[in-house]
């Protein structure tokens, strides 16, 4: 009788070295954004070349702008991809100091030269080329947060010597922003940093005691005029629908007429002037509409992929401050898609939030696939850890 090979591996099975980093990580991240940017771009230009030839531009304006964008962002990408995250840690402070030096023109008077006001808001900078500085926020609060709270493990259960120093810094950037007028990203800031200091050990109490002390200023910013007509009309849509309701009801029209494979592409009806902001904050209800629930659920695999992976890394870090910056990422995307889209199916209130790496918006796209870039360098770290581990 031949002899019987044993072919089975002698240590534990692991996936081969791939992607810009160590590992399979970097690349599923990379795979996935890339796939949230081409089919962004395509529904991008279904929603807004209506809009375009409407302001007497060329069909693919918006799509044109957005693809630079897109080029832009992927060469910041692989740029933070390849910086070793233990960097940005240094970087922490001069971050948030240039955060807050771009804001301060959106309140100030006497600027509306190079921050005017746009649909009732200032959240725009002209400085050559046009930036919205409340999104470079989200990225300098996750890495600062992060940093900090590598430095004030051991006090986070305090709340005036470990918690009080992060909420003079959010309520710093996250008041700001909330004058320009943008609640919505002033809370999703707030948000970032809170479930960072909860990761790296703060207390739950502490948390539900500061949201009992926001319950007053929250409610009278939503009992601003047009805060208070959108939250009456999520509480009831028919109230109102051809006022504050009529986004939302375009949008649950939109999504319900696409069915299980959407009416096709560019064949959507609700870009033209029915759903307004077509391809910014409703622009999950275009997908809803010319690709249908296989649209939608091939968007949200692409999102919960990023997700998982992005937890997964935050899991196998070496380094707290790595897992942090992870988590921080992480949550980044996770919360901007989840509320994008709950605003999509009538679940949450308009927030005005983008769709990451899908809605038009160039300083959000660049800021998301920064912050991606900086989840694959942090990728990068796990692996070298782990061959240790073997050894």
């Amino acid at each position: 009788m031949p002899r019987r090979v044993d072919v089975r591996p002698a240590g534990p099975i692991s996936l081969p070295e791939t992607g810009l980093g160590r590992g399979w990580e970097p690349a599923v991240i990379m795979t996935a954004s890339l796939l949230l940017l081409s089919f962004g771009l395509v529904t991008l230009y279904s929603a807004s070349s209506f809009l375009a030839q409407r302001q007497n531009l060329a069909d693919y304006f918006y799509v044109l702008r957005q693809a630079g964008g897109a080029a832009l962002g992927l060469v910041v990408m692989v740029l933070c991809s390849r910086v070793p995250y233990a960097w940005w840690r240094s970087l922490a402070w001069p971050l948030v100091a240039l955060t807050v030096l771009l804001l301060l023109p959106l309140v100030l008077p006497g600027t509306q030269s190079i921050a005017p006001e746009i649909n009732g808001a200032r959240r725009w900078l002209r400085l050559g080329v046009t930036v919205q500085p409340s999104e470079l926020a989200k990225i300098a609060v996750v890495v600062w947060t992060a940093a900090l709270a590598v430095k004030k493990q051991e006090l986070l259960s305090s709340m005036s010597k470990g918690l009080l120093p992060f909420l003079l810094i959010w309520g710093l950037v996250c008041g700001l922003i909330a004058l320009q007028p943008d609640l919505s990203t002033a809370c999703l800031v707030g948000m970032l940093g809170s479930l960072i200091v909860f990761a790296a050990g703060g207390r739950a109490g502490h948390f539900a005691f500061l949201g009992l002390l926001m319950t007053p200023f929250l409610w009278t910013q939503l009992n601003v005029a047009f805060r208070a007509q959108r939250l009456m009309a999520f509480l009831n849509p028919a109230a109102d629908p051809s006022g504050a309701g009529f986004q939302v009801r375009q949008s649950l029209i939109a999504i319900g007429s696409g069915g299980i494979t959407g009416v096709g592409f560019g064949e959507g009806r609700q870009k033209f002037g029915f759903l307004p902001e077509a391809h910014n904050d409703f622009i999950f209800a275009m997908v809803g509409e010319e690709w249908g629930l296989v649209g939608v659920v091939f968007l949200m695999s692409l999102y919960l992929t990023l997700i998982l992976v992005g937890f997964r890394i935050a899991g196998r870090v070496p380094d707290l401050f790595g897992q942090l910056l992870a988590i921080g990422v992480t949550n980044l995307v996770a919360i901007q898609a989840v509320l994008h889209m709950g605003v999509g199916l009538g679940l949450v209130p308009p927030t005005g939030l983008t769709l990451p790496l899908v809605s038009y918006g160039r300083s959000s796209l660049i800021v998301t696939l920064a912050a991606l870039g900086i989840l694959m360098a942090v990728a990068r770290g796990v692996h070298p850890e782990r061959r240790k581990a073997r050894a």
